[in-house]
């Protein structure tokens, strides 16, 4: 070969001996901050998830107190209706009496109203007339 040809061929050999170094030194170098940077995400993941289950344990504490103020509030009311029917329940199946009660306390209201109105209706007797009975 001729002197040219391997001038020529060790040229080519030492640039692509030199291409191939800076590139291996391009990709180390991006290989290295390709590693930092997966490594902040995972950190970054692990810290969002662990928010997100935060998260999610308060929404799930938050539900079950509002289920048990609302069992409350349910049960609360369902004791008032019942109360309620019951009292309904028992005017109505003395229904009888209580009518009859209301009849009494009317009659004797109107007894009363007579009673008063007949002792203040007789004209003022003094004592004489009062003896004789009304005759003098």
């Amino acid at each position: 070969m001729t002197d040219d040809k391997k001038n020529t061929r060790s040229t080519t050999a030492a640039s692509a001996k030199k291409a191939a170094s800076s590139t291996t030194a391009t990709a180390r170098s991006t290989a290295g901050s390709t590693k930092e940077q997966a490594e902040e995400a995972k950190k970054s993941t692990v810290s969002t998830a662990q928010s997100v289950g935060d998260t999610t344990q308060r929404v799930s504490r938050a539900a079950v107190a509002g289920l048990q103020t609302g069992q409350q509030v349910v049960a609360a009311n369902t004791a008032k209706a019942v109360e309620v029917a019951g009292t309904a329940w028992t005017v109505i199946k003395h229904r009888k009496a209580a009518a009859a009660a209301a009849a009494a306390g009317v009659a004797g209201v109107a007894g009363a109203a007579f009673a008063i109105g007949r002792s203040t209706a007789k004209p003022q007797m003094g004592p004489l007339t009062r003896l004789a009975r009304g005759r003098i």
